[in-house]
């Protein structure tokens, strides 16, 4: 078995690179992106206040504009990881 580092939740690789988080690991077929569109100040942190989650396919022959399968914005990041953890296990099961 592989050792993997950085964060995981629910059994696949988080990433963040900016305001993009990705979701789930590139070997799949599908992973999540979610972009962080608009954020406010609480205490000492950042909470995201609008999400864009978007389902995609990984293979690198598809043209870009076939990539999102599906997608949508939430309000909050938990909203938007609950969102993508349910999309995902149905898109690696063959149920979207």
């Amino acid at each position: 078995m592989a050792e993997t580092t950085g964060l995981m939740y629910c059994g696949h690789p988080l990433r963040r690179a900016g305001n993009l988080i990705y979701y789930g690991s590139m070997a799949d077929k599908y992973i999540i992106m979610m972009q962080v569109n608009e954020s406010e100040d609480y205490k000492d942190i950042s909470l995201a206040k609008r999400v864009s989650i978007q389902l995609q396919l990984t293979d690198p022959n598809i043209k870009s504009r076939d990539v999102v399968v599906r997608n949508t914005e939430k309000g909050s990041m938990a909203e938007a990881i609950e969102f993508a953890t349910i999309w995902l296990e149905r898109a690696l099961n063959g149920r979207i």
